[in-house]
């Protein structure tokens, strides 16, 4: 008989591997004549299960020793196509005229095992990493554990990569140097009284970088870096400015694949929470633009507050009944507030975070009783919801710095007072009238020393109105179209943003 070594996988059934015969160096065997074509199979390192077959053809060109060249150009053109570690030369023998032949290989892992293992003929299973060459048209056997783990967890693959994906940021003139730089304007101001609040007269920056409406404005909480101002628009863009000293756009960050509906500072001022109309969260580091936190909601986000108290908490909402409550550190909801709602409008902590209101476009024919509810924080349950019983929607509210009353922006064309305290009743002999909502969710918002209330317009104007007499005091034509927004610099007295429908932002003193 013929005598070949052929190489198995352990997974071949037990009758193949008992007619493998161990060569014996110290005697030769013959083999009966036969001039059928002999078939030598063999692995290639690495790939298991994968056999390659060479049709060697019987030759009589063989030297002295016996040995024969027959397979030398099938062998080299294994050798070319698999980076292979082999063992050099191959051995060959031929008995009687017929040939036989053996291909011997081995990789820097195999060696060992094969080599204390040959005598007993105990087979062992090659590791699938002794090759990192993949054969062309051959793909890799992957088992069925991992195939089910794989195909049962694409989503969290999917949320990993945009966990760990960078926000796309781009750098305005003057870049990261002065995002962290103190302004020379704010250096007098710090560690001072705020002054009493002048009203502003005349333009100094317009930035018009967004190409969508600007939907929020809001100044950076650190004192020492107030001269940072954000905004969010509808062109799927937060932006920050250097709306103190040079008016220019520090960064852009493309985080959000829809409108962006609000943004806010952390209060550390280091980082920025936005969520928009593609259902996403994510809280973005100011200065590497990298996602710290990042989540997938089940509804278009349309309002987002920090807790006052606890910097790591943060409540949103938008087109849905609910309102969650989150914490960064654990990425998961805290609490689940429910009512009765289609759209959440916007979100007010009350003094101390214990409670906060939300505002809600549930309005009835002659009435609004789930316009205004007050939550408890801790036990999401209704404290009220019996606050405002006209019939208009509130589309932005805003807490005094000092006192303990809230002002509601109605669709009215007013602006109601309320007390801060439960039972949360209605001024009725104050009503901050004159501008217009018309639809726009028109903004408004108190001065550092609450003697001022500034609210925007839908034909462009900014009104200021005195707190205590709820008189005009003011009217400042800022923008062609609506003004949706108008904030008061935190340590600046006289320094006032503005932005409107048509995407710019303006700063006057």
């Amino acid at each position: 008989m013929s005598l070949s070594l052929v190489a198995y996988d352990d997974s071949d059934s037990e009758t193949e591997t008992d007619n493998t015969e161990v060569p014996n160096t110290s005697s030769k065997r013959t083999s009966q004549p036969s001039s059928s074509v002999n078939c030598v199979q063999y692995f290639a390192p690495g790939s298991l299960g994968t056999k390659f077959t060479y049709e060697m053809q019987p030759t009589d060109n063989t030297d002295c020793s016996g040995t024969s060249t027959a397979c030398e150009d099938a062998f080299e053109h294994y050798v070319q196509n698999n980076n292979a570690d082999l063992t050099s030369p191959c051995c060959k023998r031929a008995c009687s005229g017929h040939t036989a032949l053996c291909m011997s290989y081995k990789n820097h892992e195999q060696a060992s095992s094969s080599s204390t293992n040959s005598g007993n003929g105990v087979s062992h299973k090659r590791l699938h990493k002794d090759s990192t060459t993949a054969i062309k048209g051959i793909r890799p056997y992957i088992p069925k554990r991992l195939r089910q783990e794989n195909s049962s967890m694409p989503e969290k693959k999917e949320w990993d990569r945009r966990e760990n994906s960078d926000c796309d940021v781009k750098l305005g003139i003057s870049g990261e140097q002065t995002s962290r730089k103190i302004s020379e304007l704010i250096k007098p101001y710090l560690g001072s009284k705020y002054k009493l609040t002048e009203l502003p007269k005349s333009l100094i920056f317009c930035m018009s970088k967004h190409s969508g409406p600007v939907n929020e404005i809001q100044w950076c909480p650190v004192q020492e870096q107030s001269h940072m101002l954000l905004s969010a628009s509808m062109d799927k863009t937060v932006k920050v400015w250097n709306a103190v000293d040079t008016g220019c756009c520090l960064k852009t960050y493309s985080c959000h694949s829809c409108a962006v509906r609000a943004a806010r500072w952390s209060s550390c001022g280091r980082r920025i929470l936005s969520g928009g109309f593609d259902s996403m969260l994510h809280l973005t580091d100011v200065e590497t633009g990298k996602q710290i936190f990042s989540s997938k909601n089940e509804f278009r986000i349309s309002a987002l507050k920090f807790h006052p108290t606890e910097s790591n908490i943060f409540i949103c909402g938008g087109f849905s009944p609910e309102v969650k409550s989150w914490d960064i550190r654990t990425s998961k909801v805290l609490r689940v507030y429910k009512a009765a709602v289609q759209q959440t409008l916007d979100i007010l902590f009350l003094p101390e975070g214990k409670e906060f209101l939300t505002s809600t476009d549930a309005v009835s024919r002659d009435s609004a009783d789930r316009t205004i509810i007050a939550w408890d924080f801790q036990s999401a349950a209704k404290i009220s919801n019996q606050i405002f019983h006209e019939r208009y929607t509130c589309p932005s509210l805003t807490l005094h710095p000092k006192e303990s009353v809230f002002v509601a922006q109605t669709n009215g064309n007013y602006m109601a007072l309320f007390s801060s305290q439960r039972p949360y009743r209605i001024n009725k002999k104050k009503r901050y009238e004159g501008h217009k909502v018309e639809g726009f969710a028109v903004g408004c918002e108190f001065s550092p020393d609450g003697t001022l209330l500034v609210t925007g317009s839908s034909d462009g104007k900014v009104f200021f109105y005195n707190y205590h007499t709820a008189r005009i005091i003011r009217t400042l034509s800022a923008h062609k179209e609506a003004c949706v927004s108008a904030i008061f610099h935190p340590v600046l007295p006289s320094l006032l943003a503005t932005c409107d429908w048509a995407g710019e932002v303006k700063i006057w003193q």
